[in-house]
């Protein structure tokens, strides 16, 4: 899988809002979900390239889907 760039938390938050995603809980972790599938998005800046891939992999995202959104 090819390597997303680490991002900012808020700027995947943004990314997942686009998507459909809600904020549920913030506390260590930003809890967001669509109804059907949770993420959790670490509150570090930037998000490690690889943590970040695998975030979008779980929403269902190909590196280069969540590249488009940024």
């Amino acid at each position: 899988m090819p390597k997303l760039p680490g991002i900012n938390q808020r700027d995947a938050v943004r990314v997942f809002e686009k998507l459909g995603y809600r904020i549920a809980r913030q506390s260590g972790h930003i809890v967001m979900t669509n109804g059907k599938k949770r993420l959790l998005i670490p509150r570090h800046s930037p998000i490690n390239a690889m943590t970040m891939g695998g975030i979008a992999k779980d929403a269902g995202l190909t590196p280069e889907q969540f590249r488009a959104h940024l």
